[in-house]
């Protein structure tokens, strides 16, 4: 029976060791609970480090066998190991710079490099020998960037799913790695790659079709043949744990004490894991600005501060902690009064029982993080308000912020607006307090953790069923020799043929484009054969294709069916067109190319083209998307139709359409075999005109009406020549 593999750098375990005895306890940890519920079914597995160095063989057989009666499956690495693959690149390159603290905290050793290649290889073998044909893997975060890469390789076919819980950075900021190809190769690995936001997915897009040789489509990337999924799936929490935790005894008991020693003083509660993305040190210069400039606020709310101990063996870490320690002393020993301490601060962590009965207690949740993937603290103080008051402060830099709409949003770097925020909180009325939380927990509730892993798994299957599909659609070597059979079998044939990106790869000099010796051949020897009827139908000049093509016996369509030509004929254009348009348009184009280094203009006879293959990628599809905007009540007005296509945008007569073109030459004739190539979106009219009976092949694998694709202009031509290989019934006769 197929199975879940679950991978992450640790299991969902703690692991600790005295007097040579191992003993196990679970975690806590949101992503445990979450995928509990896989796990712990039926054959499914978890894959991970289990938290300390194991160097024994006997001790790693004990252990294994211990952690294999929990489904789990240990990754043993040595010491040396963790600190270079862990703390050395994961932390100390991967955090920094996707947390955009790449200038101040990352470090690009390459020996720390060389081990998170190991480490991710170890990984991988001990994956493969628990993986089998139909089981689906499921990777998670930073530390395994490299590792779906390396299980595809090894079994192309495996359903892989990966999931990064911190923030991905623009491509300005992970364009600093120089790691930075071999990282995003790892990740393309994988058939579906989920995000906690929208931005984190545009982010990732954009850094890999600008690093890489890949193409997108929306949110569906191309990469050597595979159609990958990128998506948002913002991460939930165990809901109902933290709303029935209130009602426990011990949490009661926690309550209850808080309202003792605070009484009527309102708690401001703040919790994180130290770390230099959270924004501690912004938070406590808000909180001392408050005090500050709002006096009357003395004595009546108190900074309620907890800090979990985090990697502060770390110099950058160390220092951090006596940053806080010292500007925690500071502001209590200037404004506290015998009564009154502005700050409890704690450098410890607490347990759930404790930390729930702070969530009840505290009037308000200041979370403002500077940069954070989702932030879960949100949630779990949202899920424990039973009684729908309270409010949540929010940094905007925070992945929750997109959903929890309803929390008073901050830019933690506004001393300030954090400072006032806190005080609109504090005094918020009781029925605004419930109008918003009431909006925040019903997406809390909705968007669970168990909500979570099941669109996730949903999608991952979807994303097969569409790379099924799209394998369906590729002429493989069977299709290919159904397609030469039917060409075998019959005597009257059309055969319509796009040029650029159909027949040649597109060039960056669009006059460079000429047909090679090949190509040449390859059209000559299909002309020969008295059953086919060739026709070249493109977006050229007419200049071009008669200059290029008048010696053989094609047909020839210019610009999208603007001309047409039949061979030993002149040319002939479309009745009824006029260019006037064009002393409107062509100024608009103009300003393009002005402000786009790179682009030009291209005029035809009835359309103008603007070209930005040359200029800066982004930059141009930037500027394309603009144009697009800016004429489209013009184009709609003057009967006009813009196009855009593979670099450039065209903007021709609506009358123009190579489907019209097409379409009237096989009303013509009874042809018998009616096939059509064609790379872009102006080819599209021409699939959607044809007969059923037609064969049509897209040339690139995205969305298309036509029946089939080819990869490349190279396997276009293969195709072709296989045709003008077989001799038709036509020469049999003969």
């Amino acid at each position: 029976m197929p199975k879940t593999i679950i991978v992450s750098n640790r299991l969902p375990v703690k692991i600790t060791e005295q007097d040579g005895e191992y003993e196990l306890s679970p975690s806590e940890g949101g992503l445990a609970t979450g995928l509990g519920s896989i796990y712990k079914q039926n054959n499914n597995l978890w894959v991970g480090w289990p938290g300390l160095e194991i160097t024994d063989e006997n001790d790693r057989k004990k252990v294994t066998r211990e952690l294999q009666e929990l489904s789990l499956v240990p990754v043993f690495l040595s010491q040396e190991e963790i600190n270079q693959y862990y703390e050395g690149f994961s932390n100390s390159v991967l955090w920094p710079v996707f947390h955009y603290y790449a200038s101040t905290y990352a470090n690009y050793e390459q020996s720390n490099w060389d081990y998170y290649q190991r480490v991710n290889r170890i990984f991988m073998e001990v994956v493969l020998k628990v993986a089998e044909p139909g089981d689906t893997i499921w990777v998670h975060d930073y530390q395994l960037l490299l590792l779906p890469a390396l299980i595809r390789k090894a079994q192309p076919e495996i359903s892989i799913g990966f999931f990064l819980h911190i923030p991905f950075p623009s491509y300005e900021m992970f364009r600093l790695i120089p790691w930075r190809a071999q990282l995003l190769e790892g990740v393309l690995g994988s058939d579906l790659i989920g995000f906690h936001t929208y931005d984190d997915v545009r982010h990732f897009i954009n850094a890999a079709t600008r690093i890489l040789p890949v193409n997108s489509s929306a949110n569906i990337i191309t990469a050597d043949d595979r159609t990958i999924v990128a998506e948002a799936f913002p991460i939930g929490i165990d809901d109902k744990k933290y709303s029935s935790l209130p009602d426990e005894p011990e949490v009661q008991k926690n309550i209850k004490l808080i309202q003792a020693n605070f009484g009527n003083t309102k708690l401001i509660l703040s919790i994180d894991r130290l770390d230099y993305s959270k924004g501690i040190i912004q938070r406590l210069n808000a909180f001392e600005y408050l005090l500050t400039h709002y006096p009357e606020i003395k004595g009546k709310m108190t900074f309620y501060m907890i800090v979990v101990p985090s990697r502060d063996t770390v110099p950058q870490y160390a220092h951090l902690r006596q940053e806080i320690d010292k500007l925690v002393g500071n502001i209590n020993s200037l404004h506290r009064t015998v009564e009154w301490t502005p700050i409890q601060y704690f450098y410890r962590s607490f347990p759930i029982e404790m930390l729930s009965a702070l969530y009840s207690s505290a009037a308000v949740c200041l979370v403002s993080p500077m940069r954070d993937g989702m932030n879960l603290v949100s949630k779990e103080y949202v899920a424990s308000r039973v009684y729908n008051d309270g409010v949540l402060i929010l940094s905007e830099m925070a992945g929750a912020s997109k959903e929890l709409i309803d929390a008073l949003i901050v830019n933690p770097n506004n001393t300030e607006e954090v400072a006032k925020t806190i005080v609109k909180a504090a005094y918020m009325p009781l029925q605004e307090q419930r109008t918003r939380m009431t909006q925040m927990r019903q997406i809390v509730s909705k968007f669970n953790i168990s909500h979570w892993v099941k669109i996730f798994m949903d999608k991952l299957e979807e994303v097969k069923q569409l790379q099924r599909s799209m394998q369906t659609r590729y002429v493989s070597e069977g299709t290919e020799q159904s397609i030469v059979n039917r060409y075998i079998k019959t005597r009257n044939r059309i055969i319509f043929l796009d040029y650029d990106g159909t027949l040649v790869n597109f060039n960056s000099n669009i006059d460079d484009a000429s047909p090679d010796g090949d190509l040449n051949e390859l059209l000559k020897s299909l002309c020969e054969d008295s059953s086919n009827h060739v026709v070249l139908i493109s977006g050229r000049k007419h200049e071009n294709l008669e200059k290029w093509f008048d010696d053989y016996d094609i047909d020839l369509v210019a610009e999208h069916g603007a001309w047409f030509k039949k061979q030993g004929t002149r040319w002939h254009k479309l009745p009824g067109l006029s260019a006037q348009w064009k002393q409107e348009i062509a100024p608009i184009l103009e300003t393009y190319v002005d402000r786009t280094p790179g682009s030009f203009i291209e005029e035809k006879s009835y359309s103008l083209v603007w070209h930005y293959r040359k200029a800066q990628k982004g930059l141009g599809e930037l500027r394309a998307g603009e144009l697009m905007n800016n004429l489209k009540y013009i184009a709609t007005d003057k009967g006009l139709q813009l196009l855009p296509g593979d670099k450039v945008v065209e903007i021709k007569n609506i009358e123009i359409n190579k489907g019209k073109a097409a379409l009237t030459m096989v009303d013509n004739e009874n042809y018998d075999f009616i096939m059509a190539l064609g790379d872009d979106y102006t080819d599209e009219d021409i699939f959607k005109s044809l007969p059923d009976s037609a064969i049509t092949i897209k040339i690139g694998n995205n969305v298309s009406a036509a029946k089939f694709y080819l990869r490349t202009p190279a396997e276009a031509r293969r195709l072709l020549k296989n045709l003008t290989e077989h001799p038709s019934l036509a020469h049999a006769d003969k």
